[in-house]
């Protein structure tokens, strides 16, 4: 009954509040990845995944044509947890859904942003569709939530184990139109670790704190919940920032986290993680294992 009353808490939070039966079906289908992939193995993780997800919004909110995307076409400042519901629901559906439940919400997604285009406050225009746009946001996402479970889930991962996440996620920003090429016509998605990170480098010229990416740090910070859930999510957003590079802090006026911060903040988030892991022990990680061990039978 208690194990029921926080899963379904949590779940409102951060999804649709309803047990993941979906993922039940059909029957023996491994999706995209399957159940040895490390994209299974990493979204397993509410906490490391929630913490990560926060430090991938502050990032990606510095490059001002990523930015205006989600500002002009969403309702991310009026909604904040609505717009994290649905990338929640993406992730899941492309990591633990059946194929067909994946590919059609990458399709879905694709389809939306090849309509939206828009002009920045400097004039210059920008397509949400653009690959360079997708790219950074997909390179934000990726190394976010393999910095976060490494730090938060307290596992350290090889560099084989990192690339090998890092190239089957890049199945994900593909099926979204990211075409990359260099100037010789080879595909330029990352494909490993260091690369992912190389890339990411690369971008740091183009990136900005304006009023806009300030709007969003203070949603970030001062995003409504209920009070039952109030302090892990303040512990989850310190959590946030303090998973980003070193080298943002400068950019967004604040003080890198000091090793002491750090370690209170890792430590709480430990103690933290352990009711709200055994409480979500029966998530879609668990429905779609169900769905490869036997003749699922969808639940009502």
């Amino acid at each position: 009954m208690i194990k029921k009353m926080i899963a379904d808490q949590i779940r409102s939070f951060a999804g649709s509040g309803r047990p993941p039966t979906d993922f039940l079906i059909p029957a023996n289908d491994p999706g995209l990845f399957g159940p040895e992939s490390m994209a299974w193995e990493i979204h397993r993780d509410f906490v490391s995944m929630m913490i990560g997800g926060i430090s991938a919004l502050i990032l990606q909110a510095q490059h001002p044509a990523a930015l205006a995307g989600v500002w002009d076409h969403s309702t991310f400042r009026k909604d904040l947890r609505g717009r994290l519901k649905r990338t929640a629901y993406f992730i899941a559906a492309t990591t633990y859904g059946g194929k067909e439940m994946a590919m059609t919400s990458i399709h879905r997604v694709k389809s939306i942003h090849d309509h939206l285009h828009g002009v920045l406050p400097d004039g210059r225009t920008y397509r949400v569709s653009d690959p360079h746009l997708l790219y950074w946001v997909h390179l934000t996402e990726i190394t976010s939530f393999l910095k976060s479970y490494e730090t938060y889930r307290g596992r350290r991962l090889s560099r084989a184990l990192k690339d090998q996440y890092i190239a089957e996620m890049s199945l994900i920003v593909r099926g979204l139109g990211c075409d990359l090429k260099d100037e010789k016509g080879h595909d330029r998605i990352a494909m490993t670790y260091s690369q992912a990170l190389d890339d990411i480098r690369a971008y740091r010229s183009e990136l900005e704190y304006t009023e806009r990416t300030q709007t969003v740090i203070n949603l970030i910070e001062n995003a409504p919940t209920e009070p039952q859930l109030y302090a892990m999510n303040k512990l989850i957003i310190k959590a946030g920032f303090n998973n980003l590079p070193d080298w943002i802090y400068p950019m967004i006026n604040r003080q890198v986290p000091t090793e002491s911060e750090r370690y209170l903040v890792e430590a709480a988030i430990k103690a933290m993680a352990v009711p709200v892991r055994w409480a979500l022990s029966d998530g879609v990680h668990a429905h779609a294992l169900r769905r490869m061990r036997s003749s699922a039978v969808r639940e009502d």
